[in-house]
């Protein structure tokens, strides 16, 4: 299926493009982007949608998709750039171990080089939020600076580091894991085997549960009310939505996520006083009406000179914002190769 479509009348064209997917939880989505951020063509597709363990089946059908288009438009394609929810070693194109996989069909799957194979083009694979950070970098709101740190707060919590034109992995792949900063050594478990994670705090999973476990408690919140009843229907949004509102149990838990968010930042500004620092994920949108409030708690703890000489902002998500993170990751890539 991917093959008779990928090989053959794809590398002749007159007009170069990148293919760059975003592979989550729910959702992969895939696009064509020219290397001036300009995505021609989108394709979206559930990750499992033939069931339990078809995300990597359903990722070689967007990939079909994006290909057979680029070929029948004329086109040439220079690469294909994927971005996986989880640790991945972007060396060996694949994803690695077991902790913080969102999807766990594509572990110790050789995704580059197999792809590489049926397509004949570079197949760059890596981090989600590594992409975000990169598309921001190349195409967005870090475009020309030096250095960028990328906050991804959705589930759960990411990071994307670039310093000195170059991307931060690691050792391990490990770099970037921001929501495991530690910020209150006595705080909850997290499940990285930590205690006191920013991601426990700022998470929107962990903000659901902890608005559910208080108002079962105590049973006086409007969140109730806006959740018709039903507790386990509580989300993250709807407590910023109270909060708003002047609901005490929302206000409490969103001062305390504001709170480990400015310590959070705090550790960024002060500890790689990047030129840019990029907060995205589905909880930022309810963060960008309160951006203000975000400001102030990352004052409590940053250098106020880190502070002031950063440029700072909450943007709302967006897939294809990832899709260009792929296409960014390509333009890398190759950029290190030809480097080298």
């Amino acid at each position: 299926m991917v093959r008779h479509l990928l090989r053959g009348g794809v590398m002749s064209a007159e007009r170069a493009v990148m293919i760059g997917i975003d592979v989550g939880g729910s959702t992969t989505s895939g696009g064509i982007v020219t290397d001036a951020g300009e995505i021609l063509s989108t394709v979206q597709m559930a990750t499992h949608q033939d069931g339990p363990g078809t995300a990597v089946g359903t990722l070689l059908n967007v990939v079909d998709a994006l290909v057979s288009t680029v070929s029948r438009r004329g086109l040439s394609l220079d690469g294909i750039g994927i971005g996986l929810p989880g640790l991945v070693d972007a060396e060996k194109g694949m994803m690695v171990g077991d902790e913080f996989n969102y999807v766990q069909d594509f572990k110790g799957v050789p995704l580059a080089d197999q792809l590489r194979s049926f397509t004949e083009v570079p197949v760059f694979v890596d981090n989600d939020v590594n992409l975000l950070a990169l598309g921001d970098w190349i195409f967005g709101l870090g475009k020309d600076a030096t250095s960028l740190v990328l906050l991804a707060i959705g589930t759960g919590v990411g990071g994307g580091i670039i310093l000195n034109g170059n991307l931060v992995r690691g050792h391990s792949g490990c770099a970037g894991e921001l929501g495991h900063v530690p910020i209150n050594f006595n705080g909850p478990p997290c499940v990285c085997g930590g205690r006191g994670c920013l991601c426990v705090y700022v998470g929107g999973q962990q903000i659901a549960a902890t608005a559910q476990e208080r108002v079962g408690r105590t049973r006086e919140s409007s969140l109730l009310g806006l959740a018709d009843g039903n507790l386990k229907a509580i989300t993250a949004e709807l407590v910023f939505k109270a909060a708003a509102s002047g609901d005490a149990v929302a206000r409490a838990i969103v001062d305390e996520a504001l709170d480990a968010l400015g310590a959070g930042l705090g550790a960024i500004f002060n500890a790689l006083n990047p030129e840019v620092v990029i907060v995205t994920g589905g909880v930022a949108e309810s963060l960008v009406p309160i951006e203000h409030e975000v400001r102030d708690r990352a004052a409590r703890y940053a250098l106020a000179e880190a502070l002031a000489t950063t440029r700072f902002h909450i943007v709302r998500s967006d897939k294809r914002r990832t899709v260009l993170g792929g296409a960014a990751l390509v333009l890398y890539e190759l950029g290190r190769q030809r480097n080298a």
